[in-house]
């Protein structure tokens, strides 16, 4: 076989990732399987002597999947944000416009993930980001589902950016603003002397906000213009 029919399947595969991480489908899952992949990653990592025993192995997945009611309810989230991710790619998957029955599916499914979100971070302790991560997400999410773009809202500027598409880039800032200042502990323990293993997670979640930021800008205008062309090829 041939070195260019070898690299054929690589090409298509490469083809593929990248149809698969345009529009905003793209970047939500690419931001849901960083920080669901890097998490499991450090739970291994920091997993006792003897973890690669059978019994072990599956204690610590069921323990960072099920291990209490939030992180159920985590996962759950987890699973429809990823299902909505999906059906933002498939509506943006049109070369001219997106799909707007599919783009308010996405909607919807991104509601109910963050309903379950604000459910687990209020169980795991986090009443201000349950309510803003939580409650604000879904409102924008759920806004943007039965909301159709260019009718005017109450009380709200026509000349301002879409309500509810705002109301989901706000809710990100809480987050955000509370993992800058995790990793800015997390740098002062590193220049200490502690495990550079501790700047991990908030420098992923870090970069998971950020794509989940592109794709929430993606979003504005949707319905009202046409937006930037995304290609499959």
């Amino acid at each position: 076989m041939s070195a260019r029919a070898m690299l054929l399947p690589l090409a298509h595969l490469v083809s593929a990732l990248r149809a698969r991480l345009k529009g905003p489908g793209g970047y939500y899952n690419s931001g849901n399987a960083l920080g669901l992949i890097v998490g499991f990653a450090i739970q291994i990592a920091a997993a006792p002597v003897g973890f690669y025993e059978g019994s072990a192995v599956t204690a610590a997945v069921m323990d960072y999947f099920a291990g209490s009611h939030g992180t159920v309810a985590l996962t759950l989230a987890t699973l429809v944000f990823f299902c909505g991710g999906e059906a933002y790619h498939r509506a943006w998957a049109r070369p001219d416009a997106p799909d707007p029955a599919l783009n308010r599916l996405g909607d919807f499914l991104s509601g109910i993930g963050a309903i379950g979100l604000g459910v687990a971070l209020l169980l795991l302790g986090e009443p201000l980001l349950a309510a803003t991560s939580g409650l604000l997400h879904a409102l924008g999410k759920f806004g943007s589902t039965f909301h159709r773009p260019g009718t005017p809202v109450p009380m709200w500027p026509a000349g301002w950016p879409d309500p509810f598409r705002s109301a989901v880039l706000a809710s990100r800032l809480p987050a955000m603003l509370a993992t800058t200042v995790a990793l800015g502990w997390a740098l002062l323990e590193v220049w200490s002397g502690g495990p550079f293993t501790a700047l991990a997670m908030p420098l992923t979640l870090l970069g998971c906000y950020l794509l989940w930021t592109k794709a929430d800008l993606l979003l504005f205008g949707v319905g009202t213009k046409a937006p930037r062309q995304i290609s499959t090829c």
